[in-house]
């Protein structure tokens, strides 16, 4: 397992050596695992990875078969439950469709006691977007506001821990910002939360701090920008304000390959260049100094997707 810069900062998770397996199959293998305090920490890995699994025992939902974890300071396992503060959902939020938005986080409150805050409905469903609808029934619902309801009604614990599986699932632009919007925020306020996506760019755009499972095993854990790695080639889409231009410098330029196949975006052709962090530093002056405008730069694929695939395609094979 690759493990880069964890921090020797305070833990709201620990794990080392979790084992846990159903029947024959073995779902995580020897994993260790540490996520900061305040820190938005995601974990990614192919369909049937561990990851689900990972977030079970984080939420008690599950106990290790072998190994030590610790959840804010407290060992959790056989006859050990999590500490309070410790909310979330695997496998979508569980709501009562029958009822309103209001009424599940009414019930879900009573049922909660005094760890939820009835007080604070009306404020996690304005947090989450849902204010329009906090008196409509749940069944007609789409995923994505099913997805927000499942937020806002883990945020009536005020959480210390936050466990969200796909949280961004069924999500349209709208919902997706306030989403994003509410986690930064728990972060900033000192919370931890713990996040699992298909969605790199959401991981990018959200996570100091990743981890990547693969056949129940970790691959890499730690900074995102680790995985931007200099020494691994990428292919850029650029767009210029002369494109055949642009070809022939970039052509001219040491490590720098032009891709056969032209990239487009929104109707525009734009030159897909292959290329190492360095050489792309030199091209970009290059075609500056040429009098070409650089008016889009970005990696065909980002780098945490790039650093996902060769990790995980590495553990495959092995």
């Amino acid at each position: 397992m690759r493990t880069e810069g964890i921090a020797n900062t305070s833990c709201a998770v620990r794990a080392r050596g979790i084992t846990k397996s159903f029947d024959d199959v073995i779902a995580l293998d020897e994993v260790d695992l540490d996520v900061a305090a305040g820190q938005i920490h995601g974990v990614v890995g192919p369909n049937g990875a561990g990851k689900t699994t990972m977030l079970g025992l984080l939420l008690g939902l599950a106990v290790a078969d072998r190994g030590s974890l610790e959840i804010l300071g407290t060992p959790v396992g056989r006859g050990h439950p999590v500490p309070d503060g410790v909310t979330g959902f695997v496998d979508g939020p569980g709501l009562y469709p029958a009822l309103t938005a209001r009424g599940n986080l009414v019930a879900l409150a009573a049922l909660r006691g005094s760890r939820a805050r009835a007080a604070g409905i009306d404020e996690v469903l304005d947090q989450v977007g849902l204010t329009d609808v906090a008196d409509d029934r749940v069944r007609g619902f789409s995923l994505g506001m099913r997805q927000r309801l499942g937020l806002a009604a883990a945020l009536l614990t005020r959480p210390r821990l936050l466990v969200l599986d796909e949280p961004a699932n069924g999500l349209d632009p709208a919902g997706k910002k306030h989403v994003h919007g509410v986690l930064t925020q728990l972060a900033a306020d000192g919370a931890t939360v713990v996040l699992s996506s298909h969605r790199m760019d959401d991981l990018e755009a959200l996570c100091s701090e990743v981890t990547i499972i693969t056949t129940g095993r970790v691959v890499f854990s730690g900074p995102l920008d680790k995985l931007a790695d200099a020494s691994r080639e990428l292919d850029y889409r650029l767009l210029t304000s002369d494109q055949e231009a642009t070809r022939l410098v970039a052509a001219g330029t040491d490590g720098v390959r032009v891709i056969d196949d032209a990239g487009t975006r929104s109707g525009r052709e734009m030159v897909v260049v292959r290329a190492l962090l360095p050489a792309l530093d030199e091209l970009v002056p290059r075609l500056v100094h040429a009098g070409i405008a650089v008016r889009e730069l970005t990696p065909v694929i980002s780098p945490l997707e790039s650093a996902f695939l060769a990790l995980t395609e590495q553990q495959s094979s092995r």
